[in-house]
């Protein structure tokens, strides 16, 4: 993950960080269209989370690394997926796909970057899920979850 180069979300903001993490976790996807990925089996999610902002915060940060991480890494890190309060067993909006993690890491930074007085933006969730596999998701712009 070292060196990667990401898609880059299209912005006017003066900043723009980066922070690149991987955690492991395990799911299952409760639906019959997801063949074995019905049983529980594992990943190392490799992800990158881009926030951007005009504005620092008084300690020079548009967000400090290691909160990001705590944010993310220490809630999913060597978890079942499926029992976290976030995801769903009913609702296949919420299921944890690769797509629905994306998008609610992204809703999990948010809510975090949204407590910041000097309102930086969550502007996309790279995660990959295996070595051939990854998702992309950019909220919509002047929207939040």
């Amino acid at each position: 993950m070292i060196q990667q180069i990401y898609p880059s979300p299209s912005h006017e903001y003066e900043f723009e960080l980066n922070k690149d993490m991987h955690f492991a976790a395990s799911h299952y996807i409760p639906h019959e269209d997801a063949g074995d990925c019905q049983k529980v089996h594992g990943h190392t999610y490799y992800a990158n989370i881009t926030i951007g902002g005009n504005e620092l915060d008084d300690s020079g940060f548009l967000i400090n690394f290691k909160h990001i991480k705590k944010l993310i890494h220490k809630r999913f890190d060597h978890t079942l997926l499926n029992k976290d309060s976030l995801f769903s067993d009913e609702d296949p909006m919420k299921f944890p796909t690769t797509e629905v993690v994306a998008k609610t890491v992204c809703e999990i930074i948010q809510e975090h970057l949204d407590t910041l007085e000097h309102h930086p933006v969550c502007l996309q969730v790279f995660l990959r899920e295996t070595p051939t596999s990854y998702v992309i998701y950019r909220p919509k712009k002047g929207r939040v979850s």
